[in-house]
């Protein structure tokens, strides 16, 4: 015999606010290659006063590294600023004494050579030029993560703290948290009860735990799914009825897509 799964809807009373406004979660499970509603008959209603998507895209320059200023910081910082002009020009009062082959001495001045000229006069070429160009600047693009909703979701009672705010708070803190933390031993012991006969599977032997639930989000006609709760907050300093019940609490939440997005599946969410 099938049992019927009842459906609820978690909420707080909000007569008068238009739906668009008011957020809805519920959990998602996979069928078909697609993401449809688990068919729990779970579903928390909240509107929402923040919430905003954040895409970080990794852009990259590789070439960043490849020009003189990474080889020889400091020789091309005094090249282009023309600080090294000075020191150049210092050259000018050194002297050099050689003997030649009568045994006589003479003095000569390094800086008339034609070298030393020319090493002067590229220095003052030099002088705000840069070694950047357009492709040691180049970016690229290296990839995603998936993208962030950060959201602040609003409960308040108005007639039954319990049902109108505790229940639905719960509710997505349950979705946040493992579905299932598993009481065995270490892997060794898994796998020597699997190979004794014990009651130990191979699924439990690698992986004995139930991880949290994906979910999906509708807002203002829009469905993002599949979603999981990368952070969620209780503020626990939260106004109280007299007998302890938390009448209003602000929710603030991180939920995060399972894998990153490209246009098609934008295209989807926004119903294209």
């Amino acid at each position: 015999m099938e049992i019927s799964i009842v459906s609820r809807t978690l909420s707080s009373e909000w007569h008068g606010l238009s739906t668009h406004l008011i957020a809805k979660f519920y959990e998602v499970a996979q069928q078909d290659g697609s993401w449809v509603d688990a068919g729990k008959g779970v579903t928390v209603c909240a509107p929402l006063t923040e919430a905003e998507i954040d895409a970080t895209l990794n852009w990259q320059s590789p070439f960043e590294q490849s020009g003189p200023e990474s080889s020889m910081p400091a020789l091309m910082a005094m090249l282009q600023s023309g600080a090294i002009q000075p020191v150049l020009n210092s050259l000018d009062s050194l002297a050099e004494t050689v003997t030649d082959a009568t045994g006589t001495a003479r003095v000569l001045n390094p800086v008339k050579d034609k070298v030393a000229a020319g090493l002067k006069a590229g220095a003052r070429g030099l002088e705000g030029r840069t070694g950047i160009t357009r492709l040691n600047s180049m970016q690229v693009f290296s990839g995603m993560p998936p993208v962030k909703i950060t959201v602040v979701a609003l409960f308040r009672a108005w007639k039954d703290p319990a049902k109108e705010v505790e229940a639905p708070v719960n509710q997505l803190m349950s979705w946040a948290l493992p579905e299932q933390l598993s009481d065995m031993g270490p892997l060794l012991s898994r796998a020597a009860d699997y190979a004794a006969g014990g009651s130990t599977s191979p699924t439990d032997v690698l992986a004995p735990s139930k991880a949290p639930s994906k979910i999906a989000m509708t807002y203002k006609g829009k469905t993002y799914a599949p979603l999981v709760i990368e952070f969620i907050g209780q503020p626990i300093a939260s106004p109280v009825s007299s007998d302890g019940r938390y009448v209003e609490m602000l929710v603030p939440m991180t939920l995060c897509t399972l894998t990153a997005l490209d246009r098609g599946d934008w295209k989807r969410i926004n119903g294209g």
